[in-house]
């Protein structure tokens, strides 16, 4: 295209302050800077304050139950304000990522060459997370020096250099760092909004993806660094919007997502199955776990 398209990032947050702030700062180090970032406040009502005065920043607020956050929601929200702010292309970017130098560099080179192709397949381009470790005492925030101690994911490729690298495991698709033009955003419909609370979203858009004949490719040079925080294995935290979510996930695509969780979450007893509904519930409640 003859003029340089304009890139959007959208992160949305409840809480996780620090990580916000770390992650602007670290968007002020790149080769590439958004031309808007949409942030989204989740019932937050002090993430406006925080951000006040940082260039080309927007703070968007959706109301939000703490308990139930709505991750789709909000990230549809973001896509839409961006989307009519000009926006020709979208960068998602979880609240707990930092940027690397070159991530909006590398995306804004693939969703660019993409629109100049004009071609018919919608893509999602993702580029590698890698995990940081907790901060030294004392430290407010990650240094270059640690962001080279950072470890990729294990069950996820890291293409060398610029190579780009396409995924014909589309369940591999995960929110925490991707970006795709306005074409593909409203072609695929966004993330169904029937999931409230942590998990099977993406899974869903994913899903979209491969029934539009779409593709998922990883993006070389296009990192993101996930900052450390407290976590379990299985996350028990969500266990209760996790099977809310397989439910709702159930109902549209017929199988179930996250199902090495849900049966761990069964063997320690807090969830189980109904063989007669196909339904997943809580043991601490008798009631299945549906659609509102």
């Amino acid at each position: 295209m003859s003029a340089r398209e304009r890139l959007a990032l959208v992160t949305i947050a409840h809480g996780r302050h620090a990580h916000l702030a770390a992650q602007v700062e670290h968007l002020a180090r790149g080769t590439r800077r958004p031309d808007r970032h949409v942030v989204v406040s989740m019932g937050d009502e002090q993430i406006a304050p925080l951000l006040s005065g940082v260039p080309d920043t927007d703070v968007l607020s959706v109301d939000a139950d703490p308990a139930r956050l709505p991750l789709a929601a909000a990230r549809n929200a973001g896509a839409t304000a961006a989307l009519d702010g000009g926006a020709d292309s979208l960068v998602f970017l979880d609240v707990d990522c930092l940027p690397g130098v070159r991530l909006l560099e590398r995306y804004a080179q693939v969703t660019s060459a993409e629109a100049d192709s004009d071609g018919p397949t919608p893509v999602i381009w993702s580029g590698p997370v890698h995990y940081l470790p907790a901060l030294e005492r004392g430290e407010a925030s990650y240094s270059a020096a640690d962001l080279a101690l950072s470890r990729p994911h294990p069950a996820r490729p890291v293409p060398d250099g610029d190579r780009l690298l396409d995924e014909p495991r589309l369940e591999l698709f995960w929110s925490l760092s991707f970006a795709l033009t306005a074409a593909t955003w409203h072609r695929l419909g966004g993330f169904c909004e029937d999931y409230v609370g942590y998990g099977a979203e993406d899974t869903d858009l994913a899903r979209v993806l491969g029934r539009e004949s779409g593709r998922l490719t990883w993006v070389g040079g296009a990192t993101a660094y996930h900052q450390h925080h407290p976590t379990s294995t299985p996350p028990v935290q969500h266990v209760a919007p996790i099977v809310r979510n397989a439910n709702v996930f159930h109902r549209r695509w017929g199988d179930y997502p996250m199902l090495g969780w849900l049966r761990e979450f069964e063997s320690q007893g807090l969830v189980r199955h109904d063989e007669r509904t196909g339904d997943w519930s809580m043991c601490q409640d008798t009631r299945a776990v549906t659609t509102p």
